[in-house]
């Protein structure tokens, strides 16, 4: 008999915690609690229709081994933005692999993610170095939805006179990868941007352009020379965007030396898998004039309390949750784990290494070219990095090359594409030239090793690059192991204690639903491989996608969203698309509830949609006659109602099923945002509610990491009428019949990261799955009660429980103590805890989550911890030097000089069990001002 996995997976497992907590709670059973929390109208009836019991590690790690082993990953020289890579083994193990690295949070609470902050620097460094610019952010989600991005910023950089005129077009460069343009021709249209797709050096510009788009090398691999083209942009007012090659920076011209003024793409072949597509670090890079237009995370150099350096989070870190509808950006997820894989690969490689990984690419296109030549093929272009396009038949090739395990890319029937990489050997070289001999009818001849640069001495680099010391530090292994655990050590994740942010759902990520992602299977496939090369990837992702439906309450599912915030616009947009299907394109107004999370109306605003803000009662419900009452002023134009359920102050309403009602009686189609889907799995759901379309943010309930910021996963689920809908791919048939235009660059987004969820589904089953959605709410409610006597939880349902996640009131803390909810914050981290959610959805509160994951034991030390800091705010009222106000402590403080009137031992060891495993941040409080004042996003240390 083997363990279950739920009894591993669920923190309180014994009957005896479970007794107490529900003692403390005041119920005798889970189910009478349940039973105060979810009102019985939305409770399921009957089981989800899953197995019931869940597989054991042991069986699903010999059943998703025989998936990997089902996908064939023949050696891909098919590029188009996915190329294998040297991923170094120190920074798997170290990193990847490593729950310190994948467990943490987005570093928002920067003095105990210095760690993560610093790696995160080293890959902007690099970023900006590479690409010649003054700026870079800490990395976006894929090349696709980075060109996107940029379009934005371009878009809302137009001058008054440009808005005034109405410049709306862009110019796109035909010789683009096409799922870029697919995700440019989604974003753009809502925004009422025109995109003009054209050959760069035969357009002239007309002055109704506000911006350009070009890729460096071109898609087919030319190498060409923008530099007349950036100056004739510029002359007309538009600024310049390339989407540039991160490793052919190593031997061509950076952007920023020819005149772009934004440079995007993909960070995937700097030390990261293929993984079917993803996740990959996107990156941005610009000129400091734009800083205050750049869309997502900025890691800035500042000083703490002390005046030691100190990193954080820069400029518009949240701009979403300020600008809401006014926000030029939805963003919130990123690829936080893999820039930092990507930072690192660049620290071990340094200048040189890339020089040498460039180097092996180009020179390996360039031998297999003249090889070719010599075989009278015509080249598409004799100027090119690392990819060739070749006239040839397409069909006698691909048999060829099928033949000896080989992918090349086929776009047309008389052309072939092939990218080489930094894993190139000459025996594939010899092998690659044998198939097109073959082709011929030839045999091949033996193949010369060029050495000479095919690169337009123009276009060769001269400038140096990765000049920092940090890039020029690490060469041996040890060494950079030592330098990742350093920085390990820096930072708080869920391997040192429990994250309890709420809404974020910092759950167990657990090592056998993690492992299956370093299985070659799943790391080594290229996502356009011909699909009977990926039937392990097949089904993994046809079984997923039906269990999510299934949870739901749906009918279809789209893995292609690649966060959260991607599936809140994804299911706006195929709402949008539903409507216009119907001839209503016109329905464009959105209803938001006030308490809503940051990113909707963003999403909302990204998706073209005019916002209407619904007021909420004073318990934070939704103030359901203020919503019927402007579904119906709106009806005519009513496009839908985004809500989160249960709320965002951690509620579930009882008065859900007349909201859904009022907005489908008005004409509108409901979204339910899935952030709070870790209090209904099993339970109730979003179909059987009655919504119409959910997200899901896998990387809160379905245990996938949060990885320092990302990656995240964001897919939908639909209702039968909204599945014809669902996302497309130019390269790859995906989505629905009359599926809108992609949303990220791969065909199902970061895939190789779906074996996390699939496993946590398949090891749980149906009943796993719904004990672990009450646990949730059973640690919830047992926290809120069991501090009840220290802190009012700000609101409940109508029973006075609430769902699995509560709000404490600290608003009277700055009258009563002059202490507020950040310095509580900074406090928890003497104590070894990552703070709650701050002033989130209420100021000066703290957002408490616990999960299901978490032992009665580790909350009871929150809990104390919280306790022993009320009464220091308590003895300190009135004292301006006090413990709180000054915390973090750091070691170095602590081993110096003294002057305050508490002791150092009260500062580090204010309760007895702290010794055990002492946490010390290393910095302390930061300034953030001063890094905002004196911004540098740089590494120069």
């Amino acid at each position: 008999m083997f363990d279950k996995f739920s009894e591993r997976h669920i923190g309180v497992s014994n009957e005896k915690d479970l007794k107490a907590m529900l003692d403390v709670i005041g119920v005798k059973s889970v189910d009478e609690l349940i039973s105060q929390v979810i009102p019985q109208s939305i409770r399921l009836r009957k089981p989800l229709a899953l197995p019931a019991e869940g597989m054991s590690e042991y069986e699903f790690a010999a059943h998703i081994r025989e998936l990997a082993d089902r996908n064939q990953p023949y050696r891909s020289f098919i590029g188009m933005g996915y190329y294998p890579s040297a991923v170094p083994a120190v920074v798997t193990r170290n990193v990847f692999e490593n729950p310190a690295w994948y467990t943490s949070y987005t570093p928002y609470q920067a003095e105990i993610s210095q760690g993560r902050l610093e790696a995160l620097l080293n890959f902007q460094t690099a970023v900006i170095s590479l690409t010649g610019m003054e700026i870079g952010n800490c990395s976006l989600l894929d090349e696709g939805t980075a060109a996107a991005e940029a379009m934005a910023m371009m878009f809302s950089l137009r001058s008054r006179d440009a808005v005034r005129e109405g410049r709306n077009q862009l110019f796109v460069d035909r010789n683009i990868f096409p799922q870029t343009l697919d995700v440019l021709l989604t974003r753009s249209e809502p925004f009422g941007i025109e995109l003009i797709v054209d050959d760069y050096d035969e357009y002239e510009f007309t002055g109704r352009e506000f911006g350009a788009i070009v890729q460096y090398p071109a898609a087919d691999g030319r190498v060409r020379d923008y530099s007349d083209f950036t100056a004739a942009a510029h002359a007309k007012g538009a600024l310049v965007t390339v989407a540039a090659d991160l490793l052919s920076l190593a031997l061509l011209k950076a952007p920023g030396e020819w005149g772009a003024d934004i440079a995007v793409g993909s960070a995937q072949r700097l030390g990261t898998p293929m993984g079917f597509g993803g996740p990959a670090a996107g990156y941005m890079t610009t000129r400091e004039a734009f800083k205050r237009n750049m869309p997502g995370r900025i890691i800035g150099v500042s000083v703490d309390r002390l005046g030691n350096k100190a990193l954080r989070m820069a400029l518009q870190m949240r701009e979403q949750h300020i600008k809401r509808e006014r926000a030029t950006s939805n963003i919130c997820t990123a690829s936080a784990l893999m820039a930092s894989m990507t930072g690192f690969y660049c620290v071990y490689n340094g200048p040189e290494g890339l020089r040498r990984a460039a180097e092996t690419a180009h020179l390996a296109a360039a031998t297999v070219a003249r090889a070719l030549e010599a075989m009278d093929y015509r080249l598409a272009s004799k100027e090119f990095f690392d990819t060739l396009e070749v006239e040839a038949e397409a069909a006698v090739v691909q048999s060829l090359a099928l033949e000896q395990g080989i992918n090349f890319y086929y776009p047309s029937e008389g052309r072939v594409r092939m990218s080489f990489d930094e894993v190139t050997t000459a025996a594939e070289i010899e092998t690659v030239v044998s198939i097109f001999a073959a082709a011929k009818g030839k045999k091949a001849k033996a193949v010369k090793a060029v050495t000479e640069s095919c690169v337009p001495t123009a276009l060769r680099r001269q400038s140096p690059y990765l000049q920092e010391p940090v890039f020029n530090a690490y060469r041996s292994e040890s060494a950079l192991m030592r330098y990742i655990k350093k920085l390990e050590l820096r930072d708080i994740s869920l391997a040192n204690s429990m994250i309890s942010l709420g809404s974020c759902t910092m759950k167990l990520n657990a090592a056998a639903l993690m492992q299956p992602l370093s299985l070659a299977g799943f790391q080594n496939m290229h996502p356009f491989a011909p699909a009977d090369q990926a039937k392990g990837y097949m089904d993994l992702i046809a079984g997923l996608e039906q269990d999510l439906a299934t949870i739901t309450g749906f009918a279809a599912c789209s893995l292609q969203p690649n966060s959260g915030a991607a599936g809140e616009y994804t299911g706006l947009m195929v709402i949008r698309a539903y409507h216009q299907s119907r001839g209503q394109g016109y329905r464009n107004v959105v209803l938001i509830p006030a308490s809503a999370h940051g990113t909707n109306p963003a999403s909302a605003a990204m998706a073209g949609m005019k916002i209407v803000t619904v007021a909420c009662d004073e318990r934070g419900n939704i103030d359901v006659a203020d919503l019927e009452a402007k579904a119906k002023e709106h009806s005519s134009e009513l496009c839908g109602l985004m809500v989160t359920y249960p709320s965002t102050h951690g509620v579930f309403e009882s008065r859900i099923r007349e909201i859904v009602d009022a907005v489908h009686d008005a004409g509108g189609q409901v979204y339910m945002d899935g952030a709070n889907m870790n209090a209904q799995v099993g339970l109730t759901n979003p179909g059987y509610i009655g919504a119409d379309v959910c997200h899901l943010n896998l990387h809160k309930t379905f245990a996938m990491p949060h990885g320092g910021g990302g990656p995240g996963v964001g897919p939908i689920c639909v209702a039968e009428h909204l599945r014809a809908f669902l996302p497309s791919h130019p390269v790859v048939a995906t989505g629905g019949d009359e599926g809108i235009t992609a949303v990220a660059s791969a065909p199902w987004g970061s895939a190789l990261l779906f074996p996390i969820t699939y496993g946590y589904i398949k090891m749980l089953g149906a009943e796993g799955l719904r004990r672990a959605t009450e646990m949730a709410i059973v640690n919830a409610n047992y926290m809120s009660a069991a501090l009840a006597a220290e802190y009012r939880t700000y609101y409940s349902g109508e029973t006075g429980r609430v769902g699995h996640e509560m709000i404490l009131d600290l608003t009277h803390f700055k009258k009563d103590y002059n202490i507020d909810c950040g310095d509580i914050a900074h406090r928890l981290m003497d104590y070894g805890f990552h703070a709650p959610t701050l002033s989130f959805p209420v100021h000066e509160t703290l957002m408490v989550e616990p999960t299901e994951s978490e032992p009665k034991e580790e909350m009871d030390r929150f809990i104390e911890a919280l306790i022993s800091i009320k009464r220091e705010c308590e003895a300190a009222a009135g004292q301006a030097d006090n413990v709180v106000a000054n915390a973090p402590h750091t070691a170095r403080e602590l081993a110096g000089a003294w002057e305050h009137p508490y002791s150092r031992n009260e500062a580090a060891f204010p309760l007895a069990w702290i010794g055990e495993a002492k946490f010390f941040p290393y910095v302390s409080k930061i300034d953030n001002g001063y890094g905002d004042r004196n911004l540098c996003c740089r590494n120069c240390e």
